[in-house]
């Protein structure tokens, strides 16, 4: 993706950082919990300071997070990029509501769990002709963070308009520190040189333990991980 004649792009370097150019920027984001510690909604706080190319963390030993310090080499970091590089739709399974069609790629989870409140987004699809439960479900799809859920009106993906950043999250509900939040269409490369393909939204392992890198799979919950 080019904005001003630049390329904003992520690029993952073998067993190191991710490498960002094009002058993204950078904030630190909050998913603001309810009182089972499900998070409603995403608040942006401070923009962090970067140039316009800067290298984020993802083995997740850092001290000076979530910049990388070169921490990976002493850790002897693997970041073998583990994850399936298939397209979004080859991997969704669609769910048909009343107003609203649903698809789960269940694949790319972040345990975000916006998708929990009210019965959880695939209830609230099912009775999707009833006006407040529509309109949760499509807020709920929406923030998801790594686009894993996605609501459809009438064959037609509803996606929310996100500036091209990088959000370094917070998710106080679980008590952890949460993946790198990739907004609006902003490309990735493989450490071999290929794109994945550009989505949306994304969310990038900052923990160094996925299973899926580079893609989040949750495992900042497992490990108790602190920025």
């Amino acid at each position: 993706m080019s904005e001003n004649g630049k390329t904003l792009r992520i690029v993952i370097t073998e067993n190191g950082p991710y490498l960002v150019t094009g002058g993204v920027p950078l904030r630190k984001e909050v998913a603001v919990p309810n009182e089972e510690g499900d998070p409603l909604k995403w608040r942006e706080e401070e923009e962090l300071e970067h140039g316009g190319e800067y290298a984020l963390c993802r083995c997740g030993q850092s001290k000076n997070k979530p910049y990388c310090d070169g921490s990976h080499l002493q850790a002897g970091f693997d970041g073998t990029e583990t994850c399936d590089r298939g397209k979004y739709s080859e991997k969704c399974r669609k769910l048909e509501g009343p107003e609203l069609e649903l698809t789960d790629a269940e694949e790319y989870c972040a345990e975000a769990r916006f998708c929990h409140p009210q019965g959880g987004t695939w209830h609230l699809v099912r009775h999707s002709d009833d006006t407040e439960r529509r309109e949760l479900a499509i807020a709920q799809a929406c923030n998801c963070p790594s686009g894993r859920l996605t609501a459809w009106k009438n064959g037609d993906p509803i996606e929310p308009e996100l500036e091209p950043s990088v959000g370094v999250t917070e998710d106080p509900g679980a008590g952890v520190s949460g993946p790198l939040r990739v907004k609006g269409g902003i490309e990735i490369e493989s450490a071999d040189g290929t794109l994945y393909e550009t989505r949306n939204r994304v969310t990038l392992c900052r923990c160094g333990h996925s299973n899926r890198k580079p893609l989040c799979d949750g495992s900042h919950k497992r490990v108790g991980f602190k920025d």
